[in-house]
């Protein structure tokens, strides 16, 4: 009778060791699965510096003294102006951040980065808006890093919001 007990026990204890090792073995799969190995906070820094780096950069439109970066340009748009050679500044706007985004993001459905929203708004006040620029490419899924850039001159007050859609 004594070895019928002793068997029992020894099920048991071979019983115990398996359900640690399952336990061990499903700890380890959940740490990996959780496990966060993208680096969309660096990522997130490059839709803003993109944002920095075109609000500086000159574009092939003049006015009387200069060739405008694409912050005067934004400017120049909400007011109607005309470059000096008479192209409307909106119109110029548009194709020139088409222009940047495309030669700078890769957008493709084989690539990381799917697609991209980019809008330029002149708040006007009192809940109204005007869409300066409103530029979209890709497969705008749910998942996307993004940035906004807000600042004001005299009466214009603009947002921009740029998204890089994954």
């Amino acid at each position: 009778m004594r070895k019928i007990n002793k068997k029992g026990q020894e099920e048991m204890v071979g019983f115990g060791i398996i359900m640690i090792l399952v336990a061990i073995i499903l700890l380890v799969f959940l740490s990996f699965s959780l496990r966060n190995n993208n680096d969309s906070g660096s990522e997130s820094y490059q839709v803003d510096n993109f944002i920095q780096s075109f609000l500086q950069y000159h574009t092939n439109c003049s006015d009387n003294t200069e060739y405008l970066t694409i912050q005067d340009l934004i400017f120049s748009c909400t007011s109607n102006d005309l470059c000096l050679d008479g192209r409307n500044t909106c119109e110029v706007l548009n194709s020139t951040l088409f222009d940047l985004i495309e030669s700078s993001w890769n957008i493709g459905e084989d690539t990381p980065n799917r697609g991209y929203k980019l809008i330029i708004r002149n708040n006007l006040g009192e809940g109204l808006a005007d869409d300066l620029v409103d530029l979209e490419k890709g497969n705008l899924t749910g998942s996307f890093l993004g940035s906004s850039q807000n600042f004001v001159k005299r009466t214009a007050n603009i947002d921009i919001y740029f998204d890089i859609y994954n």
